[in-house]
């Protein structure tokens, strides 16, 4: 349902644009505050990781326009592109490596817009919402419970972090098509095996790169599959 369907065009941009910016007000502020009561910075950085992510499920509600939502994901794009250069926002920086992962997830955002928000903006919401709280909750867990762990490409993950990652991801996915279209026993068929893909590619994407790989993944393979079961 669109709860902006019938106001003002003007009043209707300001609504939406003031609950993106509250809500990311919020998301910082829990940041800072965690940062100065010398929290794990990992903490830190994953609740914003997940709370930006969840800017776009507020768009997808709110029904906020492509070319609105493809200039904030050029923007933070271009933010996160020069924090990595300049350490603007030092919360949303990789805890312990270097790497264009926070851009690269800015980027996919973008993408997943430009691609998909005009006819299918669920399966970008797939995708953004997989990556943020799936990776978010797998590095969470993986960190706290992480027993098994194994190495790839000097990144050490665990399995722990890697079921969460799938569980997380197969529940999201469960929940944007039920809210999409309602509860479908097809559904099932899509979320397993996106959400173990997901998984897959968090575990072994290179130097951030599963910022990319796992919501374009998830997204894309949602959208094909739903085509075909």
């Amino acid at each position: 349902m669109n709860i902006t369907s019938e106001i003002p065009l003007t009043t209707s941009l300001i609504i939406q644009i003031s609950a993106v910016a509250i809500w990311l007000g919020l998301v910082f502020l829990a940041s800072e505050i965690l940062h100065r009561l010398k929290k794990d910075p990992e903490l830190v950085r994953k609740v914003v990781h997940i709370g930006t992510g969840n800017v776009l499920l507020i768009a997808w509600w709110l029904h906020i326009p492509t070319w609105l939502c493809t200039i904030a994901g050029v923007t933070f794009s271009a933010i996160a592109l020069a924090s990595h250069h300049t350490n603007i926002l030092p919360m949303l920086n990789d805890v312990g490596r270097k790497t264009y992962g926070v851009f690269y997830y800015a980027l996919s955002i973008t993408i997943l817009v430009v691609f998909l928000w005009q006819s299918h903006p669920q399966y970008a919401v797939i995708g953004v919402m997989v990556m943020s709280w799936g990776d978010g909750l797998a590095a969470l867990i993986g960190k706290r419970f992480g027993k098994h762990t194994f190495m790839h490409l000097g990144n050490k993950r665990s399995l722990e972090g890697s079921f969460a990652m799938f569980a997380t991801s197969f529940i999201v996915i469960l929940s944007i098509l039920g809210l999409s279209h309602g509860i479908h026993p097809n559904d099932i068929g899509i979320a397993a095996p996106v959400a173990a893909i997901a998984a897959i590619l968090e575990a072994f994407s290179p130097g951030g790169t599963d910022n990319i790989s796992v919501p374009l993944s998830s997204a894309f393979l949602s959208y094909a599959l739903q085509l075909i079961l």
